[in-house]
């Protein structure tokens, strides 16, 4: 952060040379076109133009850089419009002292007090006030519309290599999981391992293929939902496994791979071989504005008193995926209740 800070200070620097350098090369050929009023400038016309601008040089500076960034910006709008008034009256009268008094006497041979009346010098400096405060204003907003751009650009793109380092830790433990399924069922029975093996290839396509885009539709989601959990039903005998499901649109999209470690951590720490009276219970919905994902299993009598986290890196993927995904949009909470660990999700559809 603090090389992007740098970086934005030179690019700032740059810009307030490039702008000085425009801006007055431009005011030198405008005030010369002004004051020769014709496409042939005298002598004195350079001569009258570049002591004018040296004259106005100074006022302006002063409202760009202290007047506009320290009271305009600052919405103290009384005081920046008395001190413009100041500036532009002081600096004016200067203008018309400094010809009268400086110029006058090294220039002997010109005469330049005809030029423009008191009048018309005020209404000049003014003029060049107003301009170059709206030009200033413009520059800023340009200049502050490309470091949002730039800020936004670098945080999304540390956004996607945070996702991108949970994705790759999400896969290993999920084959890590899978792995266990197939040798378990590789003790008992040569057919059903055959089975899941194939269905465990499903998935795993899923997981180097779809899961590559950045949201993918709660249809294709729930297809996986449905053959993760045949996967596990090979490993289990009879789980008793609840899926009410009711959307309102299936092409809804959510995040990739949001959903599977809560339902395989609730296979991990609720469906266990050694437990009596298993379930899992899982609510799916879409209605309007709000998707709602409940997910509920049983915990075994000695853990359950003690029970504070659930499924390591699922959980703590799911929290943090969460947080960068939909930060102001979901809540996500954890309870446990009456031996039963229970997880709610929802999030905001319309705010994102």
């Amino acid at each position: 952060m603090e090389q992007i800070n740098t970086f934005f200070k030179r690019t700032n620097s740059y810009n307030i040379v490039v702008f000085n350098t425009i801006l007055w090369g431009f005011s030198f050929l405008v005030l010369l076109f002004l004051f020769s009023e014709n496409f042939s400038p005298s002598k004195i016309d350079y001569v009258y133009t570049i002591a004018f601008l040296i004259t106005i040089i100074i006022p302006v500076t002063i409202n760009l850089y202290i007047l506009i960034p320290y009271f305009l910006k600052n919405e103290k709008y009384v005081f920046f419009i008395l001190l413009f008034i100041l500036n532009l009256w002081f600096f004016s009268q200067l203008n018309i002292w400094f010809f009268n008094s400086i110029i006058e006497g090294v220039f002997s041979d010109y005469y330049f007090i005809s030029y423009h009346s008191d009048f018309k010098i005020i209404i000049i400096f003014g003029a060049f006030l107003l301009v170059t405060t709206f030009i200033k204003l413009s520059e800023d907003w340009l200049y502050l519309n490309q470091l949002e751009n730039r800020t936004l650009k670098l945080e999304k793109q540390q956004i996607e290599n945070q996702l991108s380092s949970l994705k790759a830790q999400i896969n290993p433990h999920f084959l890590f999981n899978s792995l266990n399924v197939l040798y378990s069922l590789s003790l008992v029975n040569k057919e059903e391992t055959t089975e899941a093996i194939l269905r465990l290839s499903d998935i795993l396509r899923y997981l180097l293929y779809d899961t590559n885009t950045k949201k993918i539709s709660l249809k294709e989601e729930i297809i996986l939902l449905e053959k993760f959990i045949d996967f596990q039903k090979s490993r289990h005998k009879k789980p008793n496994i609840n899926i009410d499901v009711e959307i309102d649109d299936d092409e809804f999209e959510i995040y990739p791979m949001l959903l599977l470690p809560l339902i395989e951590n609730s296979f991990k720490h609720g469906i266990k071989g050694d437990t009596e009276n298993t379930f899992i219970n899982i609510e799916i919905k879409k209605k309007n504005t709000e998707f709602y994902f409940f997910i509920e299993n049983n915990l075994p009598e000695k853990k359950a008193e003690n029970f504070v986290t659930v499924g390591g890196i699922g959980l703590k993927n799911i929290k943090r995926n969460l947080a960068l995904i939909y930060p102001k949009n979901h809540s996500f909470s954890t309870h446990i209740i009456n031996q039963k660990f229970q997880v709610s999700l929802k999030i905001k559809t319309n705010e994102y």
